[in-house]
């Protein structure tokens, strides 16, 4: 199955609420790579690459965060990037 690599940015209440370390644990858990960061207008940004199943098992984990609370995403395929780990910048 062929890897995807998508650019996400997360809106809600998703700074201060451990979203980008349960980011990094649950894509280290997929096996999938990429990076997650704070911005500063409040969003949380992520590149992510894998299969395209596991970037939604992903997500589907994120939203089950106690405190964390996804109102939306804009979403982009981009070009793959040769990367060994999930890691928050």
């Amino acid at each position: 199955m062929a890897e995807v690599r998508k650019h996400i940015t997360f809106y809600g209440r998703v700074q201060g609420v451990g979203f980008r370390y349960t980011a990094k644990y649950l894509a280290q858990s997929l096996q999938l790579t990429g990076w997650v960061k704070n911005e500063w207008d409040g969003t949380v940004t992520m590149e992510v690459q894998g299969r395209e199943p596991m970037i939604n098992k992903l997500l589907v984990g994120l939203n089950q965060g106690s405190f964390i609370s996804i109102e939306w995403m804009d979403t982009k395929e981009i070009p793959l990037e040769k990367e060994s780990s999930f890691y928050v910048r």
